[in-house]
């Protein structure tokens, strides 16, 4: 099988990281290597030349006695010029190359300065020449050191260099990828959850408990980890809320559908008699038919209720309130005439105060009604129904009170869902369609309020609290 090398961009981040901090290492080896070496020949060169001139100037005095020089380190060569008429005449001595022709030629060019100059000498190798007049006018000589020390100097520094370069690179690297992949660790384990969640099925579960744990990586990973570990957080919970509005409107659509079905069926028997009375009991249609009526008409009070809360939950889009400048003791008084002409069972006290506020007035009302209506319709005959209406920093407060059996501890976390009745003593009468509560939540909140439920035997209180002045 043929291997094919993936692409860089393909490779792990830390192998990226890697190889990019040795290809920046070795960059920098390079150059350091390149300075140090090119240094060390500077240093060398420099050197060897000082010492050509320290010993051309120490040969003037054995010049000047027998016209050569001996004093010389013994692989080096030296060739004496004597200046004749212009004329250059070497002098014999024993240390001179057999070939002279670069030495002529440089101590030529020492008549006029002092020169330096390397040369590959014939059977002899690389070496350094110096030429210049020791003696103004009379003498030229010209030395040549051997340079392989130097070479070998500088060959030697250059394999130490690479090898050690070399090792500090490969340790660089491998270490480098060794720490780089232990940083990188967090990085891996957000993955692998990040995996993990993706292995759940979310469609009907909004549980989402995996988290990111573990400590360390550095500032930056710490952050990415809390951010990485809030996105769960918010998640989840927008799961669980998705989920629970999702029960939600399947119980909703239950209920809805149930309560439906009863009136519906309730109009299809009665209209069915109203066929039969028609064929044989004439006396009987008009009875008939106001029982029709009566079924079709807690219908609509039930669709009535259902389009409201459809309203209210979709208030971005079709704001369901008609806010205007009221007096709450006004809607207050009209509630409770209503309540009085209504349900002459039950004794009312009203205390209400001028309370000037913002708020729709028709949906102000219904609140009223609703809570009212609720009061009597759950507690028996007699029982002594309060309204009051009060202002209280900045906010309108309304309580609904009865002296009722009150409500059981178990229904009141429930007692706003739609659709939910108490199915106890303090149900003696059936209620309406279950709607009542819902629809009055949902209007205090669409006012910007809040509603409270206090209850006990002999006394329940629904304390509503509305800003008096939308923002």
């Amino acid at each position: 099988m043929k291997f094919r090398l993936k692409p860089v961009r393909d490779w792990r981040l830390g192998t990226r990281l890697a190889l990019g901090l040795g290809a920046l290492a070795l960059t920098v080896f390079v150059i350091v290597g390149w300075v140090m070496v090119t240094s060390m020949k500077d240093f060398l060169d420099r050197r060897l030349d000082d010492q050509m001139i320290i010993s051309q100037q120490g040969s003037v005095k054995e010049l000047e006695y027998s016209g050569k020089i001996t004093k010389i380190p013994p692989d080096w060569f030296a060739v004496v010029y004597k200046i004749d008429g212009g004329e250059l005449r070497p002098q014999p001595g024993d240390q001179q190359p057999e070939d002279r022709e670069e030495f002529d030629a440089l101590a030529k060019r020492a008549l006029t300065a002092d020169e330096f100059q390397t040369e590959y000498l014939r059977d002899e190798g690389k070496f350094r020449l110096r030429a210049c007049q020791v003696i103004k006018g009379e003498y030229i000589v010209v030395s040549a050191a051997p340079m392989q020390d130097r070479d070998g100097t500088i060959s030697q520094l250059v394999t130490v260099g690479v090898i050690a370069f070399l090792a500090a690179l490969v340790a660089l690297v491998v270490g480098g990828q060794a720490l780089i992949r232990k940083g990188m660790q967090p990085l891996s384990d957000m993955a692998d959850t990040a995996h993990d969640i993706s292995s759940h099925d979310l469609t009907d579960s909004g549980d989402l408990t995996v988290r990111v744990d573990g400590r360390g990586g550095g500032v930056e990973v710490e952050e990415l980890r809390e951010a990485f570990n809030k996105m769960l957080a918010h998640i989840d919970s927008s799961l669980a809320a998705r989920t629970a509005a999702e029960q939600r409107l399947r119980r909703f659509i239950a209920d809805a559908s149930h309560e439906l079905r009863t009136p519906l069926t309730s109009l299809r028997g009665y209209a069915d008699l109203f066929r039969y009375a028609a064929a044989n009991e004439p006396g009987e249609r008009e009875k008939h038919l106001e029982k029709l009526r009566s079924e079709a008409s807690r219908m609509s009070v039930l669709l009535d209720d259902l389009l409201l809360l459809a309203r209210l939950d979709s208030a971005a889009t079709e704001p369901p309130l008609r806010p205007e400048e009221l007096d709450l003791s006004v809607v207050a008084e009209a509630a409770a005439d209503a309540f009085r002409a209504g349900r002459p069972s039950h004794e009312l006290s009203l205390d209400a105060d001028t309370v000037r506020m913002t708020a729709d007035p028709t949906r102000l009302r219904q609140v009223l009604d609703n809570l009212l209506t609720n009061a009597a319709v759950h507690t028996p005959a007699g029982t002594s129904v309060a309204l009051k209406v009060t202002a209280e920093n900045g906010w309108a407060v309304i309580r609904v009170s009865d002296t009722g059996p009150g409500i059981p501890a178990a229904d009141q976390a429930r007692i706003f869902d739609r659709f939910y009745r108490v199915d106890d003593s303090r149900t003696r009468q059936r209620g309406g369609s279950g709607l009542g509560l819902a629809v009055v939540q949902s209007l205090v909140e669409a006012h910007g309020g809040t509603i409270e439920l206090a209850s006990r035997p002999g006394s329940t209180v629904f304390t509503i609290r509305l800003p008096r002045h939308q923002a």
